[in-house]
Parts: structure tokens; sequence; C-alpha cells
């Protein structure tokens, strides 16, 4: 329970979506969340069948959350990265 704890607050940290603790900043690198991610969803499929059906469901329920989390940040990523394509497109 606690590595999934750590791997969601890092993925959080990392999306964004909660601020770093040591530098007291909202900070975002998707890479390093994907990274968390991933690492639950091997945990996942390497612990199937030896998890209790509390622990499972914490589990799943945690990396649907951090997916779609993660897709909503990729999401806007694309958005600004559009943006400033645009600005740059329009100012030149």
């Amino acid at each position: 329970m606690q590595l999934v704890l750590q791997n969601q607050q890092m993925a959080m940290i990392s999306m964004g979506k909660l601020k770093n603790p040591v530098t007291d900043q909202v900070e975002k690198n998707l890479e390093y969340a994907k990274l968390s991610i991933d690492i639950l969803d091997m945990l996942l499929n390497k612990t199937k069948g030896n998890l209790s059906e509390y622990e499972e469901r914490f589990l799943t329920e945690t990396l649907s959350q951090l997916k779609i989390n993660y897709v909503e940040e990729s999401g806007k990523k694309d958005k600004t990265n559009d943006e400033m394509k645009k600005e740059d497109k329009g100012g030149s």
C-alpha cells in the first residue's frame, strides 16, 4: 500500500497537480508521471492473484485516476504547443 501511495504522489506532483514539498512549487514533468504510472501498472500485473480484494481494488482505482489525470495533462501540453505554434506563425 505504501508503494502505491508513494508512486501516486510522485505522479501527481509530476503532473503539476500537487506542489513539490521540497521546492514548494508546482512542477510538471509528464515523463516522470508516466514512469510512476508504469511502475504501478507493472505492480498490478505482477501481483495478479496475490492481492486481497481490497488491495487490488485500491491499486486499480488509483491507476484509473492517475491515467485519467495523465491524459488530461497531456492534452493541455498539446494545446499549449499548438497555441505556441500559431503565435509563431502569426508573429512572422
